[in-house]
């Protein structure tokens, strides 16, 4: 039988996948390094199950006791994991900007977590740091893991993420790239890279609102670079010890729309559903193509699955709240003629009556009005199907022969929703400005405006 003893022995050998569509105006070939393989779902699992081993191995862990960690859900994930295996209790701290997805799933695995303030010093006692400590000194039996400060983070990518990297291009890597927070992962991966190979470039990215490129750069912790920023999972409002900054050759910022932006592209052109920070890296990368070369091999690093962010970067809504998206919504469709009078019937018009108002304004479909509510609709296509049938309709009223009437949606409705209302049988919808004036949307519309965006 091939099986795994427990789920942690299904921990590792995560596969390169070539990226195709995205990186085709580079240069040289781009793999993923796919994380989110791992059975927690994220690269965390690999760090957060040594962090366990070594815990125990030094005595800190005993039997039945507790672990508590800080996290944003990933390594917060590969430790209960851990701690259900071996019997470990959970509480883990985070913060106010991690998604729902991440705290629901922690909990959802037997653990304790309590939502600290984003937006306070890492001294502050309200920090999630803070609270994690404190929480470590009060409690029997419990060890604070601290990922950012224990050196068994980047020991689990020099023991294992690195090695399966060169295994898997065969040597053949120049470029590493990695979205970094801890620095568990680019100092252990590109450690036992630049031990194989001194020439292989680390490139790290960083989040703008983090301090860690300023660091990088000049030696020195500058505050004033620290602001808050949404982007889940890289960046830090200090140095964790992880870092070895010896072994990483660039640091490069990422804006927050832009990491969500690409991690969008990313599901949608090449298939692969990974998080935030999967999108900076790679936007991180296509920042610094000019600096590669056709001979050059890339793997970046996608850390962890999209599905602990629908709530967030996949919610159009939620990117448009922040200006990362711009959705085509009826309004835009009607901005650029709200000074033109709607087209409008009366019921009592004669149906010779519609037949020369279509033709005058050159259109196919009129609203019929009795005063400002819609009562109904004349289209050309219809109009066209009863004189055929029937060549004395063109002397009825229009309130004989008259269609129901168009639907009224929202300005806010996304035009990609509009092929719900018009089909082959409705050809138009109305819309209500906020100073309740109608006006008609039609596929000629929706066309005209997708092209022109």
């Amino acid at each position: 039988m091939d099986y795994r003893a427990n789920i942690l022995n299904a921990i590792g050998n995560t596969p390169l996948v070539k990226l195709n569509k995205i990186t085709a105006g580079l240069p040289c070939p781009v793999y993923a390094k796919v994380e989110f393989f791992n059975p927690g779902n994220s690269i965390k699992d690999r760090m957060a199950v040594k962090m366990v081993e070594e815990a125990e191995k030094s005595g800190a862990l005993k039997p039945g006791g507790t672990i508590i960690e800080g996290t944003s859900g990933n390594t917060g994930m590969g430790l209960a994991m851990a701690a259900i295996v071996k019997g470990y209790k959970c509480i883990f701290t985070t913060t106010d900007k991690q998604s729902q997805e991440k705290i629901d799933i922690l909990r959802a695995m037997g653990a304790e977590v309590i939502v600290c303030p984003t937006n306070v010093e890492p001294e502050d006692p309200r920090s999630y740091y803070s609270v994690a400590n404190r929480l470590a000194r009060e409690i029997p039996n419990s060890v604070y893991v601290n990922q950012y400060d224990n050196l068994a983070n980047r020991l689990a990518h020099y023991e294992q993420t690195g090695p399966e990297i060169w295994e898997q291009t065969g040597g053949a890597i120049t470029h590493l790239v990695v979205a970094s927070g801890t620095g568990g992962t680019i100092s252990g991966t590109g450690k036992f890279l630049k031990e194989k190979n001194p020439d292989i470039q680390n490139w790290a990215v960083d989040s703008y609102g983090s301090l860690l490129k300023k660091y990088f750069d000049t030696g020195k912790v500058d505050m004033s670079e620290v602001y808050p920023y949404i982007t889940e999972g890289i960046g830090e409002d200090f140095v964790p010890a992880n870092y070895d900054m010896s072994v990483i050759d660039h640091f490069e910022k990422v804006t927050d729309k832009d990491g969500a932006l690409m991690a969008r592209r990313i599901a949608k052109e090449e298939g692969i559903f990974v998080g935030y920070s999967a999108g900076s890296a790679l936007q991180g990368l296509m920042q610094l193509k000019d600096r590669l070369k056709p001979e050059d091999i890339v793997v970046v690093v996608f850390h962890d699955h999209g599905s602990r962010y629908v709530g967030k970067i996949y919610n159009d809504q939620w990117m448009v709240e922040r200006g990362f998206l711009h959705v085509h919504t009826v309004r835009d469709v009607i901005s650029t003629r709200r000074d033109q009078p709607l087209v409008i019937l009366s019921p009592e018009e004669k149906v010779t009556d519609a037949i020369e108002r279509m033709k005058r304004f050159d259109i196919e479909h009129i609203p019929v009005m009795d005063g400002n509510e819609p009562i109904g609709a004349i289209s050309e296509n219809g109009l066209f199907n009863k004189i055929i049938d029937d060549p004395t309709v063109k002397d009825m009223t229009v309130k004989e022969v008259m269609q129901p009437p168009f639907p009224v949606v929202s300005t806010e409705t996304p035009i990609e929703r509009l092929s719900a209302y018009i089909n082959k049988d409705n050809g138009a919808v109305l819309t209500r400005d906020e100073t309740g004036t109608y006006h008609i949307v039609t596929k000629y519309d929706i066309i005209q405006s997708l092209a022109n965006s």
